[in-house]
């Protein structure tokens, strides 16, 4: 099984802190090493240097047949055996060594087969060196704590600017186009800008030219949807004075097709505009899903018959009527146009379901949802892509959530989930 760390060692604010106490921890280590190597070496010399000339004094001191410095003898007990060896061997040396529970430097020369030796405490050598490695020790944690704070609070004012820059472009997805970061920095050219500040204004920039671009689009389909409205409201009224026959039907199914259109592009200029307004009330979803199969039979024969409407569990639903019939019956003449019967759809409490048995949604509509004006080859070029994208957008204003998938044996699954209705709503 493997471990798995916790979210927060993924911060930005945590892998700062590691690579800082790591560079100070590396830092000081180094430091305190070659400090450390340093005053021991001239510590010893300066102690080998006392012990050599005193060692240099009891030699001229034996030599004159005098009597020998205090500390001085030959073959004194606690030699070392190392360094009585070399005496031994003609040679002199010296030798940090413990002495009746103390450090002792130790110096040694030949003398007549013998050695002669002499010490001197160290015990003051070595305390030196003891609290200089307490001394480095001490500093290095306050320096590394003192460094690690700073390092902590200059990068949690660079985490929490680029946090309020992805909550921005967090709402940006989500619709909200107004939304702007608005950092001083990019306000003001005179002040520096450094890369938090080059992207968030990046952001804001790129947020208001989307903006621009949308509202153009949005206005651009209304006033065309606008203008179209009235010559096709004539053309229609035109078409039913034609003498009956083929072409008279092909004209005003083509007159109504187009109406259709005309009429879905300014729903959805009204749905990206935000500026719908929801007349909720409470709704039975089983009597509701009922009415929009006999609607849509009513526009369609024959719908009605292969289409089957199976309530599981019913529920009561606060909700705008008519926004909500209009999602079901955009799925249910999707799933006809598109799909193959049977066409069920399923009440089961605030969930509602609008199943066929034909080839299934594209995959990228099932990644993605629905896009404008795009159908899939296979779908004989019928569709305008416009009706699954209003029903998307009709299910957002009623605060219902509108997923598609398809069933693992064949055909295309909507699913409608409508918000929870409060307590003790339900008529009894």
């Amino acid at each position: 099984m493997r471990l798995r760390l916790p979210s927060w060692t993924a911060t930005l604010t945590f892998k700062s802190a590691c690579f800082i106490v790591g560079m100070c921890c590396s830092l000081t280590v180094v430091l305190g090493v070659l400090v450390h190597a340093e005053v021991t070496r001239q510590t010893v010399a300066t102690a080998r240097e006392k012990a050599l000339d005193k060692l240099t004094e009891a030699s001229r001191r034996y030599e004159a047949g005098e009597a020998l410095p205090p500390e001085s003898g030959i073959d004194p007990a606690g030699l070392p055996e190392s360094l009585r060896a070399l005496a031994l061997a003609g040679q002199r040396g010296t030798l940090v060594a413990g002495h009746d529970g103390r450090p002792t430097m130790w110096a040694a020369a030949p003398a007549d087969g013998r050695a002669l030796a002499t010490a001197i405490d160290y015990t003051q050598s070595a305390r030196t060196i003891s609290g200089l490695d307490h001394a480095i020790i001490g500093s290095s944690v306050l320096a590394i704590g003192g460094t690690l704070l700073v390092g902590a609070f200059a990068v949690t004012r660079v985490t929490r600017r680029l946090h309020q820059t992805a909550t921005v472009a967090r709402r940006i997805t989500q619709g909200d186009l107004d939304a702007r970061v608005g950092d001083p920095r990019t306000e003001d050219p005179a002040r520096p800008q450094d890369e938090v500040a080059t992207v968030a204004g990046a952001l804001d920039t790129m947020a208001a030219t989307l903006q621009a671009k949308l509202l153009s689009e949005q206005r651009f389909t209304a006033d065309v949807a606008h203008e179209l409205r009235t010559p096709l409201t004539g053309l229609q009224a035109a078409s039913e004075l034609l003498p009956a026959g083929r072409p008279t039907q092909l004209v005003q199914e083509r007159v109504r097709t187009m109406r259709q259109l005309t009429e879905d592009l300014l729903e959805i200029s009204r749905l990206d505009s935000g500026s719908e307004q929801v007349e909720s009330e409470l709704q039975q979803l089983g009597a509701l899903a009922a009415r929009v199969v006999r609607a849509s039979a009513a526009t369609s024969a024959g719908r009605a018959a292969a289409t089957e409407v199976v309530v599981v569990r019913d529920a009561y639903v606060e909700t705008d009527r008519r926004r909500l019939e209009r999602v079901l019956g955009n799925l249910v003449a999707n799933a006809h146009k598109h799909g193959r019967g049977p066409v069920v759809l399923t009440v089961d409490g605030p969930v509602v379901t609008v199943r066929d048995h034909g080839d299934g949604y594209p995959d990228y509509l099932v990644a993605h949802g629905p896009q404008r004006f795009r159908t899939e080859p296979q779908a004989g070029g019928k569709g305008t892509g416009l009706g699954l994208t209003i029903a998307v957008g009709q299910a957002e204003v009623i605060g219902g959530r509108l997923r598609f998938g398809n069933a693992p044996n064949g055909g295309a699954i909507a699913t409608l989930t409508l918000p929870e209705p409060p307590p003790c709503s339900c008529p009894h």
